[in-house]
């Protein structure tokens, strides 16, 4: 019993950082542009994140500002290439990758933050809730951020859905052309969806280093950008349905370090590449279900070229 809620009790700390790099993919890919850049975000959110702890002795929720800020920063470079100078998409977001990881290993190194520790995130329990057997140490004893995901989720679907930028964000992914005749700045538009997706995807690798790590080493997003990815395939581009999805995920990575606390007979390896097999199978699972119809933006990763107007 003890096992079952120390590994449910670790789930939604594991399950944040997928779900708000789902979310962030989710805004940027609601616009129409592609991006396969959440890795490279991830990775300079968990970086900065890491300096402002270390360098600048920030409080850990000033130092999570800081990654969602430096991964909005950066993604500047992805929309210049994609939005305006209308690279290729899938090349723009792989190469975003590559710079971002030597870029993080370079400043890490530079600086000599590898490795070091940081005071981080910590539970804040919520009163006597936080003292209700089981429950409390699920759903009461969390840190400031996981208390926060469900209503940024609740935030993000209301603004898509029901304001005007949220509606017109989707006319911009769907049909851009006729958007454009109608007046809507595409462009623009598509600019904002990738700065505030990567400022989420950011900040899901700044809350890896500042509150689950809570140190620094290179390569620490360990794929888990690639697993957002999948997880907005997987949700078919709804919300909720990754928060889902990033949940089922945080169970498995919650429970690869219980299994070795509690000392059981399983392969390290195997024990590692277990959240790699799920997204196969959740891939497979999608590729079954996309005979149906499809939900994904119909201007998905189509640059917009704008008609002069006689």
């Amino acid at each position: 019993m003890e096992f079952m809620v120390n590994w449910l009790a670790n789930t939604p700390a594991f399950a944040v950082p997928f779900a708000l790099a789902a979310l962030g993919l989710i805004i940027t890919e609601k616009s129409g542009v592609l991006s396969l850049g959440a890795e490279g975000f991830m990775l300079v959110g968990a970086l900065a994140g890491a300096g402002a702890a270390i360098a600048l002795g920030l409080p850990p929720v000033l130092a999570l500002v800081a990654a969602a800020l430096a991964a909005a920063l950066v993604s500047l470079l992805y929309a210049l290439l994609v939005i305006l100078l209308r690279v290729n998409q899938v090349i723009a977001g792989l190469a975003m990758v590559f710079f971002c990881q030597g870029l993080t290993s370079l400043i890490a190194t530079q600086q000599g933050w590898t490795n070091r520790m940081i005071d981080g995130l910590k539970p804040i329990p919520l009163g006597p809730l936080a003292d209700i057997p089981i429950v409390g140490r699920l759903f009461f004893h969390q840190d400031i951020l996981v208390y926060l995901t469900v209503p940024v989720f609740f935030g993000a679907t209301y603004v898509l859905n029901r304001t005007m930028f949220g509606l017109r964000l989707k006319a911009v992914g769907e049909n851009p052309e006729a958007a454009d005749a109608a007046g809507v700045n595409v462009g623009l538009h598509r600019l904002l969806a990738v700065v505030i997706g990567a400022a989420l995807v950011g900040l899901a690798g700044g809350y890896l280093s500042v509150a689950v790590a809570k140190i620094w080493v290179d390569g620490m997003s360990g794929g888990r950008g690639w697993i957002a990815i999948a997880l907005v395939i997987f949700a078919r581009w709804h919300p909720w349905r990754a928060l889902g999805g990033a949940i089922l995920f945080g169970c498995i990575e919650a429970l690869i370090p219980r299994v070795a606390a509690v000392g059981l007979q399983v392969p390290q390896y195997f024990v590692l590449m277990t959240p790699y097999l799920a997204t196969l199978a959740v891939m497979m699972w999608t590729s079954w279900r996309s005979r149906q119809r499809g939900t994904q933006p119909a201007a998905l990763g189509v640059p917009h070229v704008r008609e002069e107007r006689r």
